[in-house]
């Protein structure tokens, strides 16, 4: 082959590449784990007929082609592809060794009331009714089955109520973002599935605890009423609900590129909507910072510029479904601490500056106590998206 030839033939390739796989030019490194629960030993819930394992893995997988099949730039990985058992903590381990950036764990529901149905998605923390805990002691009797899971989990009883006391402050970084693609999920699950939205609420999963990266775990229906069950084993419902999770997850991967600067075939969604946060009063202060001025308007935020259009920076350095009282230990004898309430959640910054460099310095100050402290931007009381 002459030199001509194999310069025209690279050429041909370049072209190709960039017309038809810019992920390949721009970035595309997106890891999500799929994680289908249960297998093996262990069935999970058992309908009149199926059992759980089986349709977490037919929808995990149907879930996986649809991302490997419209999304080239995305890694698929699951904690099992067949049936056997994997133990929680190393599905947990399966996406951090990847380092993936989200984490999907599958599930199917059973209650002893047969009338229930609908969809519900879980995100880490700790459950706030005897129904949100009865899950979450379901799925988490799966450790039940490996060898020396009292030391495992240190002591971790899946059946005891004070064992999930932990959770309550077990909050970190990836909260919003897991809320975020919850909520999502619940909104397909209603739209396009036709499923009842039972909505999005937070347990105390083990599977979740030790997930680094956004994180959610989705009961897709009840085994236990049997006309659900019959949907869930039916090429019908399992094109539905597999389809439901992924337009979710499109739409999270979408804005996941925008806010990264990364290239996508797809149009450009519209900007996301900017979320009113709701008016809170201070609760402590910093040392060795001014305390902001008391805002006497109730529309802005405590430690937001009222009379000022520009952005201000802050390090958000706490989330909590509880709010904290100024002496808690979790804000570790810090002061100048405001918080804003979003999403049912208390978020607690330090800071407003004007200069993203100063918030800067603040994150890397408090990173000794606040290691997954990340700066966000206020305009006007509002947070900007």
């Amino acid at each position: 082959m002459s030199t001509k030839m194999n310069i025209r033939l690279i050429l041909k390739v370049i072209f190709i590449s960039f017309v038809f796989c810019p992920y390949m030019l721009w970035g595309g490194n997106f890891i999500v784990v799929i994680d289908p629960g249960h297998g093996g030993k262990d069935p999970g819930a058992v309908g009149a007929v199926l059992k759980e394992k089986d349709i977490n893995l037919r929808i995990a997988l149907a879930l996986g082609a649809l991302i490997e099949e419209k999304h080239p730039d995305v890694k698929v990985l699951y904690t099992r592809k067949k049936d056997y058992f994997v133990e929680l903590d190393q599905r947990a381990n399966i996406a951090n060794k990847a380092n993936a950036d989200l984490f999907i764990s599958i599930h199917t529901n059973a209650i002893a009331n047969k009338n229930f149905t609908g969809t519900e998605s879980f995100t880490l923390g700790l459950a706030r009714t005897q129904e949100n805990l009865a899950v979450a002691m379901r799925e988490n009797s799966a450790i039940l089955l490996e060898d020396d899971y009292k030391q495992k989990y240190a002591g971790f009883d899946p059946h005891s109520t004070e064992s999930y006391i932990m959770f309550e402050f077990m909050q970190n970084k990836y909260m919003e973002q897991s809320i975020s693609f919850a909520d999502q999920i619940q909104k397909e699950f209603k739209s396009f599935a036709r499923r009842n939205d039972r909505g999005v609420k937070q347990a105390g999963f083990l599977v979740l605890r030790k997930t680094s990266m956004p994180s959610v775990l989705i009961e897709v229906g009840f085994i236990s009423n049997k006309e659900e069950e019959r949907y869930m084993g039916s090429e019908r419902g399992l094109k539905n609900l597999s389809e439901s999770i992924y337009r979710a997850f499109k739409s999270y991967k979408s804005n996941h590129d925008r806010k990264s600067g990364y290239a996508s075939e797809r149009p450009m969604e519209a900007p996301e909507k900017k979320a009113t946060v709701a008016p809170e009063k201070k609760t402590a202060a910093i040392p060795e910072q001014k305390a902001a001025p008391e805002q006497t308007e109730q529309k802005k935020t405590a430690s937001v510029l009222p009379e000022s259009d520009k952005e201000v920076y802050k390090v958000q350095i706490l989330t909590s479904s509880v709010k904290l009282s100024a002496n808690s230990p979790l804000l570790k004898n810090y002061r100048e601490i405001d918080f804003y309430k979003e999403n049912d959640l208390y978020k607690y910054t330090l800071g407003s500056c004007e200069n993203l460099e100063d918030a800067k310095k603040i994150r890397n100050k408090v990173s000794k106590d606040f290691r997954d402290a990340f700066i966000i931007t206020f305009k006007n009381g509002i947070r900007v998206k």
